[in-house]
């Protein structure tokens, strides 16, 4: 498999709707960011926030399941709601629990594009043109640069700081994995958004009311519900619809680097929205992480 994009009619508008729809996901992502942290900074556990996730983005995709439920690969479809929704959610917010939550951004969603590759690379045998491997390198420098003001707000953090940056780092992974076999499968992306969140809800809402640590009463209601829109039905739900279409159309490898301009974005709407200082070092990494995220996308894969 490789990230090649294939000519068809209308190649131009093909691509030109699979950035667009990649364009979004930064959006919506980098706000996941900043409403995870409001999260973070709140009563609710690592469990509370993947369960708020999954039932709401699961109930908004159950009608479209069962509307089309004789047509779903179910097999596939639950291996890739075993990367990209339950791992995935459990390892992010998890991490969320032990790290600064500001590592999210650095080490996720600026790590998946680097997974992406790498995984191609070993598993798959699809080693990056020498353009893309600039890209990557462009981009990782920035990011290296926007982790050293993010990281270095916390010298003398707890010892167990690091478990949490190792949780982060295996979300990137495991949301890497669903890319790849997303696209190696060739599963659409309505399937793929609705029967990963009906399967993450159903496989995790027992476990989550039977054994784990529970904090969501001693939050307002309307806090919950906030959480709930942005996380379940946003950002799993509408931004992992926009994800898959954008892998259908430009292949993960563009699609995930266009990601690692989310700890840029993150890094700056948190000056206004979460009061927090940007300096320089911080902005020449925006710069550098925006740069490479360009030359990857507009590479033009060979044919």
């Amino acid at each position: 498999m490789t990230d090649e994009v294939r000519p068809v009619p209308g190649y131009r508008l093909h691509l030109f709707k699979g950035f667009a729809a990649a364009a979004a996901v930064v959006v919506v992502w980098s706000g996941f960011n900043i409403v995870s942290r409001l999260g973070g900074r709140s009563p609710l556990t690592p469990y509370d926030m993947a369960a708020v996730r999954f039932v709401f983005s699961g109930i908004v995709c159950l009608p479209f399941v069962l509307a089309r439920w004789r047509r779903l690969e179910w097999p596939r479809l639950a291996v890739l709601a075993a990367f990209g929704g339950v791992s995935y959610g459990l390892f992010v917010y998890s991490g969320f629990s032990l790290a600064p939550t500001a590592h999210a951004g650095i080490l996720v969603n600026g790590g998946i594009p680097f997974a992406t590759a790498l995984i191609a690379w070993l598993m798959l045998g699809c080693r990056p043109g020498i353009r893309s491997e600039f890209a990557l390198l462009v981009a990782g420098v920035g990011i290296v640069l926007i982790g050293l003001h993010s990281f270095g707000q916390f010298a003398g953090a707890p010892a167990h700081q690091w478990v949490g940056d190792v949780f982060f780092l295996l979300a990137a992974i495991c949301y890497a994995s669903f890319g790849l076999l997303l696209k190696h499968w060739q599963v659409s992306p309505l399937d793929a958004t609705i029967g990963i969140a009906v399967i993450s809800m159903a496989c995790y809402t027992p476990v989550y009311l039977a054994f784990l640590p529970k904090a969501i009463a001693t939050v307002p209601l309307s806090f919950a519900l906030w959480q709930g829109v942005y996380q379940g039905i946003l950002a799993a739900s509408i931004a992992g619809l926009l994800f898959a279409y954008a892998i259908h159309n430009i292949g993960p490898q563009r699609a995930t680097l266009m990601l690692a301009m989310v700890p840029g974005i993150s890094a700056v709407a948190a000056v206004p929205l979460l009061k927090e200082s940007l300096d320089a070092v911080t902005l020449a990494g925006v710069v550098l992480v925006t740069i490479g995220a360009v030359l990857g996308a507009t590479h033009q894969p060979a044919k």
